[in-house]
């Protein structure tokens, strides 16, 4: 069954109407063929017209509906031979991020990417994507192998942010956090990262201080989420679409702001409605920039990473 948002009522009759169609007949001189097609064109028009139009807060949500595809999808479908890797040999397993060994079109690569589950089961299993320090640790241990074996690392961000428990922060989990990024700075592979649905807080930037940071179209990045932000600054988390507008979190803005360098855009009506395409076009866009980043040399790759994230809101003074 299709999920609907709340912007999408008129999407939702126009594709209840045309599956009402489908199951007649036809009869009385009527073609349902015809009248289908009629309606579909109706329904492609205003998807185009709707997700031309979106507001930061209804690309909030749409990098948040439960159909888009997780981390684990594109791992399945663009990873070949992979080999999942887990605990961070010091505490625990995290569930909440994947990481292991495969092959990206034929380049053995190291994947790392959270992972906030498809059903109600799978949310709480995978901790709805927000990692503890285990996690991050986990990510570390990865990454050391990726440079140690010179391997390029691939990473999927989609994270509301990392889990903010008590546990957590007893076993460190700003520190785990620091040093994961620290890792992702000190790698002289080629490093790739994809924005695929929410980046959130430090719990996403952990893993995609990289060399190049690709952004699905309706996906978002920020330093918290428009309902943090809307609850400290007003104390009133239903100014969340204000929170939205002020914080830049969207894939155009954040091109501009050299925060990002790609977008990948997605199928009509978002990435939730067709993700075989959306798969190969991450595919097509990760392969163009790895292809480009393995003709650097260690040295060349770790100051690239280095210099790309100091520059980032350095004025140019006179």
């Amino acid at each position: 069954m299709r999920h609907f948002l709340d912007f999408e009522k008129t999407i939702a009759d126009l594709e209840s109407k045309i599956e009402e169609l489908r199951h007649l007949s036809d009869g009385d001189g009527i073609s349902i063929a015809e009248e289908v097609g009629k309606l579909q064109n109706q329904l492609n028009k205003l998807l185009k017209q709707t997700y031309e139009r979106l507001t930061p807060w209804q690309r909030v949500q749409v990098a948040r509906h439960p159909h888009r595809p997780h981390s684990s999808d594109y791992i399945k479908n663009l990873i070949t031979d992979f080999t999942p890797l887990a605990g961070d040999r010091a505490y625990a397993e995290d569930r909440a991020i994947i990481a292991g060994i495969g092959r990206f079109r034929g380049w053995s690569t190291i994947i790392i990417g959270h992972e906030k589950g498809i059903d109600t089961d799978g949310r709480i299993v995978h901790n709805f994507g927000m990692a503890r320090p285990e996690g991050y640790r986990k990510a570390q241990r990865v990454m050391e192998l990726a440079d140690r074996f010179q391997l390029p690392i691939i990473s999927f961000i989609d994270t509301p942010g990392a889990y903010p428990g008590a546990g957590a922060e007893e076993r460190g989990q700003a520190e785990s956090i620091a040093e994961t990024i620290r890792s992702c700075m000190s790698m002289r592979v080629p490093f790739i990262s994809v924005v695929i649905g929410e980046g959130g807080s430090g719990g996403a930037i952990a893993l995609a201080a990289a060399n190049k940071v690709l952004m699905l179209e309706h996906s978002v990045y920020s330093v918290i989420s428009p309902e943090g932000c809307a609850s400290i600054l007003w104390r009133d988390a239903t100014k969340s679409l204000a929170a939205a507008e002020a914080l830049k979190i969207t894939a155009s803005d954040l091109l501009g702001f050299s925060i990002i360098d790609r977008i990948i855009y997605e199928p009509l009506g978002g990435a939730h409605r067709d993700a075989k395409k959306i798969t190969s076009s991450v595919g097509d866009a990760v392969s163009e920039e790895l292809y480009k980043l393995r003709k650097l040399d260690g040295d060349t790759l770790k100051k690239h990473r280095r210099d790309k994230f100091l520059n980032m809101g350095r004025a140019n003074l006179i």
